[in-house]
């Protein structure tokens, strides 16, 4: 690495040379000077003091030379040896000059201290990934099982809303019994949709990535939320980006994000109120921005909102938000989240510009980890 202010040739030197040639030139230094007084002086003993003086200054570079390889040349290679063992993997490497009651000793005891770290967390994360190895198999199994279960209970209940529609139809029009078959209706479809919700939950598809134009995919969401809206005081303000560049998605997908969080807006206003939706490009990410008016969520349960069937509205299946944080995730983004009792809720979709995938959606065995 490149030192700035310090020459080139200065930093291929070695340690010991840095450390001797400032010794070495004070006192060739000295020698000058001493040399110039003796020979100002004309007395037969001046070259020999010369000589002695020269003797004695290659004596003292000499013993400053050996105290330096013993103090410090030994433990900088002793060092370097145990930093390629630990490179290596050998987290029990240690070096022996510890034990010294000095600077050096310090910092081998540190070094030390931080390899034994260093094991010991190693240690750790082996145990916790083989834990969660464990039971990620678990929670597959589980998973496995209850979409099996939901899959073949979605075919005896369209038997029998069929069968009610029958009985509805030959009941007699004074009957009272026809009351109660609405709530049938409506009860059936509401297993429905958490049927159909827990399926895509749990076998999520995978994204067909390719570039396309953030603005239409968001314009069409905003065209299929608008029926819920045409009877109620509520505005939707979209302003599209023409400056966003295209962006690498799957726009059937991003739609249903966008829809997903339409809806919740739409759900929490309950009287009049208004919707923003805004595009925006922020550190490489392309950002779709959802604020609204509404109720707000409360503090307790802003941090609940993404975990499955968790939800504060009784028609609500508790799974809209945890199937968009997976297709987010699933385009190598991230969701974030905003609210005040009272002042509405803002959503916050990032999405790489280049589409870097990330994880696939949460499979259904999150469903008992989270749950």
């Amino acid at each position: 690495m490149d030192l700035p202010g310090v020459p080139k040739f200065a930093q291929r030197l070695q340690w010991r040379l840095k450390a001797i040639l400032p010794v070495a030139g004070v006192l060739v230094l000295g020698l000058f000077i001493f040399q110039f007084i003796a020979l100002g002086q004309p007395s037969p003993g001046g070259r020999w003091i010369l000589v002695v003086a020269a003797s004695g200054a290659a004596i003292t570079c000499g013993v400053v030379m050996a105290v330096l390889a013993v103090l410090i040349e030994q433990p900088l290679r002793e060092l370097k040896t145990t930093i390629q063992r630990v490179q290596a993997g050998d987290l029990h490497a240690q070096v022996g000059f510890a034990r010294r009651d000095d600077d050096v000793g310090e910092l081998g005891r540190h070094f030390n201290q931080m390899v034994r770290q260093l094991r010991e967390n190693k240690a750790e994360i082996e145990r916790l990934h083989r834990q969660e190895l464990s039971r990620a198999e678990h929670l597959a199994t589980l998973g496995e099982l209850a979409a099996g279960l939901a899959h073949e209970i979605r075919n005896p209940l369209a038997g029998i809303a069929g069968v009610i529609e029958v009985i509805g139809k030959e009941l007699p029009a004074g009957s009272a019994s026809r009351n109660v078959l609405g709530d049938v209706h409506s009860e059936i479809r509401q297993i429905q949709s958490i049927l159909s919700d827990l399926l895509a939950y749990a076998r999520p598809r995978p994204p067909q990535f390719h570039r396309a134009d953030l603005n239409d995919t968001i314009e069409q969401a905003v065209l299929l939320a608008g029926p819920q809206v045409r009877s109620r005081p509520i505005e939707i303000d979209f302003r599209p980006s023409p400056e966003l560049p295209e962006v690498v998605h799957d726009p059937v997908q991003i739609q249903q994000v966008t829809l997903n969080l339409l809806l919740n807006a739409i759900q929490s206003i309950p009287q009049a109120g208004r919707i923003e939706i805004r595009l925006e490009n922020q550190d490489g990410c392309a950002v779709i921005r959802v604020a609204d008016t509404g109720r707000g969520i409360s503090r307790e349960n802003l941090s609940k909102i993404f975990r499955p069937f968790f939800t504060t509205r009784q028609e609500g299946t508790g799974l809209g938000l945890p199937l968009t944080r997976g297709i987010v995730e699933s385009h190598g983004g991230r969701i974030e989240v905003r609210s005040e009792p009272g002042k509405g809720t803002c959503f916050e979709v990032f999405l790489p510009l280049q589409g870097k995938a990330g994880p696939a959606a949460a499979p259904l065995a999150a469903l008992v980890e989270e749950g």
